[in-house]
């Protein structure tokens, strides 16, 4: 994962803090040293490793704790809102009716970036066109074509056509009635002229509301030159960084392109298409040092399931009601919502160190199979597990292309979690906390 290395090494500076007996100014230079080792290593800008650094020391040494705060807590505080400056201000796209033009060099990510930002407005409820006008990229018509396909989004596009600029003038007479418009325009191994020059005659015609550049993560500092090169030819209103989840240093393309002013709006966490984060600053500091993101959970969980289906699973178990059946769902909810990994980082505690803390491709495999051996089991035995003795072991088993063990095991886990639903009902605060939350309207009572 891209700042993973910078996020372990900044969490051990938390460490320190916590650990220590006192605040002095000791302290407070040595763990200012340890920040500028860990952001130099990063690869962010040497310049602005030296003012965060400074404003740290600045801060801790002069500034007094709110009421209620500790001198430790208040120096992390300190340190967390100093990371967050780094990234610039938080820049959300609207959604309503826009013209979006994407750009950037080749193998950025761009055409996926466009497909990704496709679904992400779909999505919202948005109608959606895009247009495929990079003209000199092989089969670039066509993989476009297949993403659109994919969520659902029609693509226009004029295979034999080479002028980018009639292909756009075409595709936003077809696409008027749409309420987002996305253009993928052709990329270059560098910034050469016609490149330069092509945007710009895009743009002429298209006049776009949005005009994002798409930079892939292990760019480094030299993010900053092409922001600014895009910059200057149409005028780059926000940026789109992918392959944050490589294992690139990172550090530098994201303090690189805060520099330009151009905010980054998403990220691009993997190849799959519901891949792409809305970036917000503060959320993106406070998972990388392990503090979590409740705020992006409880979002994912909305984008991905129904408040009907949870409100539903959670009254049947509020009921005392905690069969297989019960279990199933609550594992199709969990696996909805995204990659485990993913999930487990928005959780306070949970980002740091998470693969010493738990196998999470074993657990994650371990849901999918305990998936397919309940989909081999009649619903009398999804209601009633009591029943699956010896024999039915056998069949669902063989049903399920799974090993005997593998269908006790399943068990084991389900008796191990009704006993722990069980506990959890049996605390009358947490239950009527509960009770007060679902009556205060589902997911937005848990806010």
């Amino acid at each position: 994962m891209v700042l993973e290395g910078l996020g372990q090494s900044l969490r051990d500076v938390l460490k320190k803090v916590v650990n220590s007996s006192n605040v002095d100014e000791k302290l407070v230079k040595e763990v200012s040293k340890d920040i500028q080792r860990a952001l130099l290593q990063a690869d962010v800008n040497v310049k602005m490793v030296l003012e965060i650094t400074k404003e740290v020391e600045r801060r801790a040494l002069t500034e007094k704790p709110p009421a209620g705060k500790s001198s430790r807590e208040h120096v992390i505080r300190i340190i967390y809102e100093e990371l967050v400056n780094i990234l610039g201000e938080q820049r959300t796209l609207p959604l309503g009716k826009q013209v979006i033009m994407m750009v950037g060099l080749y193998g950025q990510g761009k055409t996926t970036s466009a497909g990704k930002l496709g679904r992400y407005f779909h999505k919202k409820g948005l109608r959606v066109g895009l247009i495929a006008a990079d003209v000199h990229r092989p089969a670039a018509y066509d993989q476009l074509k297949q993403i659109g396909d994919k969520v659902g989004v029609p693509v226009y596009g004029v295979p034999s056509e080479s002028s980018a600029v009639k292909i756009v003038d075409a595709g936003m007479k077809e696409f008027q009635a749409m309420d987002v418009i996305i253009i993928d325009t052709s990329g270059r191994h560098a910034l050469e002229g016609d490149l330069i020059e092509e945007i710009k005659d895009v743009a002429n015609v298209a006049k776009p509301n949005e005009r994002i550049l798409v930079l892939d993560a292990s760019v480094g500092q030299q993010a900053g030159p092409q922001a600014q090169a895009f910059h200057d030819a149409v005028g780059v209103t926000s940026v789109i960084m992918t392959k944050m989840d490589g294992t690139a240093k990172g550090g530098g393309a994201l303090s690189a392109v805060s520099r330009t002013k151009a905010p980054i709006v998403f990220i691009g966490v993997g190849e799959h298409l519901e891949d792409l984060d809305p970036f917000i600053p503060s959320r993106f500091i406070s998972r990388m040092l392990g503090m979590g993101d409740l705020q992006s959970l409880m979002e994912t969980a909305k984008d991905s399931i129904s408040e009907e289906q949870a409100m539903e699973t959670t009254k049947r178990i509020m009921s005392g009601k905690f069969s297989l059946r019960e279990m199933y769902d609550q594992m199709e909810m969990l696996t909805s919502m995204g990659p485990l990994k993913k999930l487990m980082t928005m959780l306070p505690g949970m980002g740091a160190g998470l693969d010493d803390k738990i196998d999470v491709e074993e657990t994650q495999e371990r849901l999918r199979r305990y998936r397919t051996i309940m989909d081999s089991m009649t619903e009398e035995e999804m209601e009633n597990p009591k029943l699956i003795k010896s024999s039915r072991v056998m069949r669902i088993a063989r049903g399920s292309g799974m090993d005997p063990k593998n269908v006790r095991e399943l068990l084991q886990q389900y008796n191990s979690s009704k006993k722990a639903v069980k506990g959890f009902m049996g605390n009358r605060k947490l239950r009527k906390q509960l009770m007060k939350q679902m009556q205060g309207g589902g997911f937005e009572g848990l806010q």
